[in-house]
């Protein structure tokens, strides 16, 4: 076999294992997503489940989709924005400098943290020394911490893929340095920063420990944040550990498609906002 048939010999054989890594991926995500909704439609039944979704009651799941979201609001409303101010500062200003190296290890070490640390953490500092007691918001404070070293690593690289003749073309027009970043650099790195905001969000969905410990288990609606609640995930948990009635694990498998649904509005929300702001990702040189 000549050297030119072995190459793309080679190159076919690397694109077949990528597309089936592909494949086998996608494959997983639909084989889950299927599953849990076939079992939560098969134990349910179509019409009691929607009652159990939608309407108040023992066996509801709303007060628990409310405590959800109001968790997820929370965590990004603090999360977010400190998040992207230390990455603009990580990569605009204090780059490659010794205040960078000692963050960078900050952020590094808040990422290797277990989570329970952070509800300890959380039940220490917010719930008691605060006085916060469990609650929607001392929930939302701890998995603020938890989230911020994704929020400021997922910007970062949305930052370095802004071209620096950006940078150097607006500086160049008489702009300051903040304008600059305002202005040219922060709009290209959208697309980036959505991404950490969606990767965030589902983080703040699947943890248990920290929302278990500040948030609570009551199930009740809460009404504001300072009220104690049930996550969806701390619901399933339940369900499923103890087990108690015959119908707990429909409940687990509904509160678990549920859970699905609301990622996937999530996503779907952060991408149309994207998409509003005219940024895609793919114009950027």
């Amino acid at each position: 076999m000549s050297p030119l048939k072995k190459r793309k010999a080679a190159d076919g054989f690397s694109y077949g294992l990528m597309v089936f890594a592909s494949a086998a991926v996608c494959a997983a995500l639909v084989g889950i997503i299927a599953y849990i909704f076939i079992q939560s439609i098969g134990r349910e039944g179509h019409s009691d489940t929607g009652a159990i979704v939608l309407f108040p009651g023992l066996r509801s799941l709303l007060p628990m989709i409310v405590s959800t979201a109001w968790t997820i609001v929370v965590s990004l409303a603090i999360a977010l924005p400190v998040g992207i101010m230390t990455a603009v500062y990580l990569r605009e200003y204090a780059s490659k400098s010794r205040v960078s190296r000692f963050l960078g290890l900050a952020i590094d070490t808040l990422a290797g943290i277990p989570s329970i640390i952070y509800g300890l953490f959380g039940l220490l500092l917010f719930c008691r020394v605060l006085s916060l007691g469990q609650s929607i918001i001392a929930g939302g404070l701890t998995l603020s911490i938890m989230i911020l070293p994704v929020i400021i690593r997922t910007t970062e690289e949305a930052l370095k893929t802004v071209p620096d003749s950006f940078r150097e073309g607006s500086l160049s027009l008489g702009a300051t340095k903040f304008q600059t970043i305002i202005h040219a650099v922060l709009p290209p790195s959208l697309p980036g920063i959505l991404t950490a905001a969606i990767l965030a969000a589902g983080r703040v969905v699947g943890e248990s420990a920290p929302v278990l410990f500040t948030v609570g288990i009551a199930r009740n609606l809460p009404k504001t944040i300072f009220e104690p609640g049930r996550t969806l995930t701390i619901h399933l948990y339940y369900l499923t550990k103890e087990a108690i009635h015959p119908d707990d694990f429909a409940q687990a498998f509904t509160a678990a498609a549920v859970l699905i649904i609301l990622i996937l509005v999530i996503n779907s929300i952060v991408k149309i906002i994207g998409k509003s702001f005219g940024y895609t990702g793919e114009n950027i040189d």
